[in-house]
């Protein structure tokens, strides 16, 4: 089981909590709703629950939580630049299609 994070996305994610000034890292979840069924949901990490399972790469730790983990296990997240627009992009090996616009998924 793992998380992983492209350099591009660890950089981004660690520029963050440096501005920040606190966090542990990055939280990744999923949430049901989009026109593929679920959608990431991507926020910073200022605690890891009990529950929680943490993966750490690249000196980030990236915080999921175990019903999440099912639908995202091998999930590797990049962070990509396209002229004006910057986002996270996901590459799940889970994900049987996703939208067109890449943000919601189906398995």
């Amino acid at each position: 089981m793992a998380i992983t994070l492209t350099d591009s996305a660890a950089r981004r994610v660690r520029s963050y909590l440096e501005k920040r000034g606190s966090g542990i890292g990055l939280r990744l979840g999923i949430k049901k709703t989009g026109c593929s069924g679920f959608a990431y949901v991507i926020n910073y990490a200022d605690e890891a629950g009990p529950e929680d399972i943490v993966f750490e790469d690249s000196g980030i730790s990236v915080v999921v939580d175990p019903d999440s983990l099912k639908l995202i296990d091998g999930t590797e997240v990049d962070f990509v630049k396209e002229g004006l627009n910057e986002a996270f992009k996901f590459r799940n090996p889970k994900a049987t299609s996703e939208c067109g616009c890449g943000e919601s998924f189906s398995v």
